[in-house]
C-alpha cells in the first residue's frame, strides 16, 4: 500500500493548504488554521498517508479547551456541515475521542468522532444569521478526538468525497489552491529535518559560511529530543564535541520535563547561527529532479497553508523516514535483511536477533508517559476500547520499552494505528493500576502522542554498513563518525503487543562509519544523516542514538560546503576531496 499511496498523493498534491475558503454558497475550513487552538494541538505526523495535518483534542482523559476560529459566509441562512475526522478506536462502546461544534454560540447536536477511518462525517443543518461567525470545536472527553477540516454549504446534496485522489481535487476546487508554488528560494544547502542530525548538519554548514535552509515540521527542534518527545541523548560526541554540546540533553529519564530546558539550550544554540534559516512549523512534500539529481523540494507550512519550492545544489535528509530520498527516487531498504544477507547471525538469539528469511519487521515506535501524585484522590475515566489491547497490564509510567512494531504494520503506512495503539495500551494500563487503593492520588502527568521512531526506510549508499562492520571494528579511509555503544536492536515480548526488550551486542571498542554511507547510490546531490542511513537492520542498532546521528549530520554539512566549493557531488568529495572532509571533522 505504501507505494501505490504515495504515488498518489504525489500526483494529486494531497497535502492541503490550511485556509479558510468562502464561495458560492461553500466555506471550507482546515481544522489547523484556527486562530485559537485553545487545548488541541496540530498533528502532522501522518499527513502524508491521510492526506493532511488535522487538530488533536490530547488531554489524558480531561476534556481540552475549545479551539476558536472565525469564519465569513458568503449568506445568511441554512447551511449543512460535514466534518472530515475519524473514531481511532472503533468498537461496542462509545468513541474514545468523541466531540461536537459550536456555531454562533450554540452547540450543534450531532456527536462527531464516531465513525471508523477517516470519513466526511455529517453534522447536520446548522442556521448561519450573519457574514462572520464564531466556530469552536468542543472536545468532549480528553481522548484524542480529531479534526481536520469543516465544510459548510448550502447544497445538501455537495458532500465532500472521502477517496484521498478524489478528496483532493476537490479540495483544489473548492478552495482554488495552486497545485505547485509559486516562489522559489534558494539556498546552498537545504536540510530537511531538525532533530539532532539536521541542527548538525546545519551548524556544519554555517560554520563554513554557507546559506543554509533547515525545514522542520514541529515548532520545536530536537526530534526525539525534543521536549514534545523527550528521549535523551545517547552515543558519543566523536570528533563533535564542541558542536554537540549546544544540541544534546543530559542523561535526565525518558519523559522527563527536564527535557525543557534542553530543548531551550538547543534553540538557543540554533538562533545563533547567523546563516542558519529556520522553517519550524513546515513539512516538505515532494522532491522534484532532474535526471538523478534533485533541483528542489516543496514544503508547505502546517498553519498558514503558504507554499515555497526550496532550491540548492545539495540536499541532506534527515527525516528519519527517509522522505527525500523516497520522492526523488532513491534506492531504499525496509525491514530485516535475512541473517545470511550480510553474514549477521547471532545464534544464542535466532531470528529475535536477524532471520532466516527477510521480513519486513523493524524496531518499533515508543510513546513515553509518566504520572504523579496528586494532594487528594483523582477519578479516571473508564476506558473500556483500551482494554483489549492493555489487557490486565497496570503500570503508572512508561519508558523505552513502551515499543510496537508488528510483521504487519508498516511505521510509514500504519504510522497512526501505530501510534493509537500505544495509547491504548497506556490509557488502559494506566485504568488497571488506578483501580489498587495505593494509586488514588495518582494522576496521569504527561503522556507523548508524537511517536519516537527508531527505524523505517533506510536509504542506500555508496556503502551499506553491517554488523560485521561493527563486530570486526573495521576502520575506512572514509570513517567520519565513530561509536562505542553496543549493537543493540529491539524484539516485541510475545506476551505483549506494546512491550519490547533491547538485545546488545559487545563490539570490544569503538567501531567506525564511512562517508561512503551518507550519500545516496543513485541521486548524485543527496545525503543522508540519522537513522535513514545506508545501512543494514542490525547495522543501525548502534549508530541510530543521537549523538551518532549528529555526528553524521556535521559530516555532511562540512561536505555541503566542499561539493560549493569544487563545484562536485557528495561522490566526488569522496573520490577526490575526503582527507579534508576528514580534517575539517577532526581525524
Amino acid at each position: 500500500m505504501f507505494f501505490r499511496l504515495q504515488v498518489l498523493i504525489a500526483a494529486a498534491g494531497l497535502l492541503v493548504s490550511s485556509i479558510t475558503t468562502c464561495a458560492a454558497g461553500n466555506v471550507l475550513v482546515e481544522a489547523e488554521s484556527f486562530r485559537d487552538k485553545g487545548g488541541w494541538k496540530v498533528d502532522q505526523q501522518f499527513a502524508d498517508i491521510m492526506g493532511s495535518y488535522f487538530l488533536l483534542a490530547h488531554g489524558m482523559g480531561r476534556a481540552v479547551e475549545n479551539a476558536k476560529t472565525t469564519l465569513s459566509f458568503p449568506t445568511k441562512g441554512v447551511y449543512y456541515l460535514w466534518v472530515r475526522t475519524r473514531n481511532w478506536a472503533p468498537g461496542k462502546w462509545d468513541a474514545p475521542g468523541r466531540f461536537q461544534v459550536v456555531v454562533d454560540g450554540k452547540t450543534v447536536d450531532s456527536v462527531l468522532g464516531t465513525n471508523p477511518g477517516w470519513s466526511w462525517q455529517s453534522a447536520g443543518k446548522v442556521k448561519i444569521s450573519g457574514t462572520e461567525v464564531p466556530i469552536e470545536l468542543k472536545d468532549l472527553t480528553g481522548f484524542d478526538g480529531r479534526c481536520d477540516a469543516l465544510f459548510f454549504s448550502t447544497d445538501s446534496q455537495n458532500v465532500p468525497p472521502d477517496d484521498l485522489t478524489k478528496l483532493a481535487a476537490w479540495r483544489r476546487q473548492i478552495s482554488g489552491l495552486p497545485e505547485v508554488p509559486s516562489a522559489t528560494v534558494e539556498f546552498d544547502v537545504v536540510i530537511v529535518g531538525g532533530g539532532i542530525a539536521g541542527c548538525a548538519a546545519a551548524l556544519a554548514a554555517d560554520k563554513q559560511g554557507l546559506k543554509v535552509a533547515l525545514i522542520h515540521d514541529r515548532p520545536l527542534l530536537g526530534g526525539n529530543a525534543s521536549s514534545e518527545v523527550r528521549v535523551h541523548t545517547l552515543g558519543i560526541y566523536g570528533k563533535g564535541e564542541t558542536m554537540l554540546k549546544g544540541l544534546d540533553t543530559k542523561h535526565w529519564p525518558n519523559g522527563s520535563a527536564k527535557a525543557i530546558p534542553d530543548t531551550t539550550k538547543r534553540h538557543k544554540t540554533m538562533d545563533a547561527a547567523k546563516n542558519v534559516h529556520q522553517f519550524l512549523c513546515w513539512r516538505a512534500y515532494d522532491a522534484n529532479t532532474q535526471h538523478s539529481r534533485i533541483t528542489s523540494i516543496d514544503a508547505r507550512q502546517t498553519e498558514s497553508g503558504e507554499i515555497k519550492c526550496f532550491s540548492a545544489p545539495v540536499f541532506i535528509d534527515c527525516t528519519g523516514d527517509g522522505w527525500i530520498g523516497y520522492w526523488a527516487g532513491a534506492e531504499f531498504r525496509y525491514g530485516r535483511e535475512s541473517s545470511d544477507t550480510y553474514a549477521e547471525t547471532w545464534s544464542k538469539h535466532g531470528d529475535k536477533w536477524s532471520p532466516k528469511v527477510a521480513d519486513s519487521r523493524t524496531m518499533g515506535s515508543s510513546l513515553l508517559w509518566n504520572s504523579e501524585r496528586a494532594g487528594a484522590p483523582v477519578t479516571f475515566p473508564e476506558v473500556p476500547w483500551a482494554m483489549d489491547v492493555a489487557k490486565g497490564h497496570a503500570a503508572t509510567s512508561g519508558e523505552w520499552y513502551w515499543e510496537y512494531s508488528s510483521n504487519d504494520k508498516h511505521q510509514i503506512d500504519d504510522a497512526e494505528e501505530i501510534r493509537d495503539h500505544l495509547l491504548r495500551a497506556i490509557y488502559g494500563s494506566f485504568s488497571n493500576a488506578k483501580k489498587d487503593p495505593k494509586n488514588a492520588n495518582t494522576r496521569l502527568k504527561w503522556v507523548g502522542y508524537l511517536s519516537g521512531k527508531r527505524e523505517s526506510l533506510r536509504l542506500v549508499g555508496d556503502y551499506i554498513y553491517t554488523m560485521t562492520d561493527a563486530a570486526e571494528r573495521r576502520t575506512f579511509p572514509d570513517t567520519v563518525v565513530e561509536e562505542r555503544r553496543e549493537i543493540d536492536v529491539h524484539y516485541q515480548l510475545e506476551k505483549s503487543s506494546f512491550l519490547s526488550r533491547a538485545l546488545f551486542y559487545k563490539t570490544g571498542g569503538t567501531y567506525y562509519i564511512p562517508f561512503r554511507s551518507l550519500y545516496s547510490k543513485n541521486i548524485d546531490n543527496l545525503m543522508m544523516a540519522g537513522r535513514c542511513f545506508s545501512c543494514s537492520h542490525i547495522g543501525l542498532g548502534g549508530p541510530r542514538v543521537m549523538k551518532t546521528t549528529g555526528q553524521m549530520g556535521i559530516a555532511t554539512g562540512y561536505a555541503a560546503w566542499l561539493c560549493k566549493k569544487y563545484k562536485t557531488t557528495p561522490r566526488g568529495i569522496y573520490k577526490a576531496h575526503i582527507e579534508e572532509l576528514r580534517g575539517l571533522i577532526g581525524y
